[in-house]
């Protein structure tokens, strides 16, 4: 399921993220492109960008509780961020009993790894809302803070436009991986063969030291 996000400006890119937010047939959290999606605000300053082998673009943003999380400030640990959506039946399907992310994220916080979900959704969007977040939260037993990102512009520097999208980020602040959980979007591989366990095997390379094998991958959706 690939979730709709307020980053994905320019008009084409838009129109492509809606088109391809279809799993199943089902699209959530769509929102027609306007004209103002394509204008660039004259003021804004341009964001780093994000780029595996170079240091993560840095942000501030605060959680449910009112908490600032800041990139830096994790800064000597390993941290995996993942593009979150309430409303997205691929976030909802992770988070299942049977899906990758009932139980990574504890184990991964156990070895010491911090995981941080960021939900760019804009204000407008139901999956912004601080219930739907909560409501989540408490329906999956959901422990990794959820960062809010109402004007898109973290998700934008990071190239986020699915959920879940995720990321890993060493110890010394540098992006290392991009990309998909594994390589079975609900549990099935495409065009059969093993499962491969991207994120789990990316942190697994950078604790461990190593270069990280597969350092991008096609996220879900």
């Amino acid at each position: 399921m690939i979730q709709h996000f307020r980053t994905l400006a320019p008009l084409a890119a838009l129109l492509f993220a809606a088109a391809a937010c279809n799993s199943d047939d089902h699209v959530s959290g769509t929102r027609t492109a306007t004209a103002d999606d394509a204008r660039p605000a004259a003021a804004d300053k341009p964001a780093a960008k994000a780029e595996v082998g170079q240091p993560a673009p840095d942000f501030t943003l605060v959680d449910l509780d009112g908490k600032k999380h800041s990139l830096a400030q994790y800064k000597g640990k390993v941290v995996v961020l993942e593009w979150f959506s309430p409303g997205c039946p691929m976030t909802k399907w992770a988070y299942d009993e049977s899906g990758p992310f009932a139980t990574l994220p504890a184990k991964l916080e156990k070895d010491g790894v911090v995981w941080l979900a960021i939900n760019s959704e804009g204000p407008e969007n139901k999956a912004a809302s601080a219930k739907a977040n909560k409501d989540f939260v408490e329906e999956y037993g959901m422990k990794a803070p959820i960062l809010l990102d109402p004007t898109g512009s973290v998700g934008k520097s990071f190239g986020a436009k699915t959920t879940p999208h995720v990321y890993v980020v060493d110890a010394k602040g540098k992006l290392v991986y991009m990309g998909g959980i594994d390589n079975a979007p609900q549990g099935r591989v495409k065009g059969g063969g093993d499962k491969v366990d991207y994120l789990q095997n990316a942190v697994s390379d950078v604790k461990a030291g190593r270069a990280v094998k597969t350092p991008e991958t096609q996220a879900y959706g």
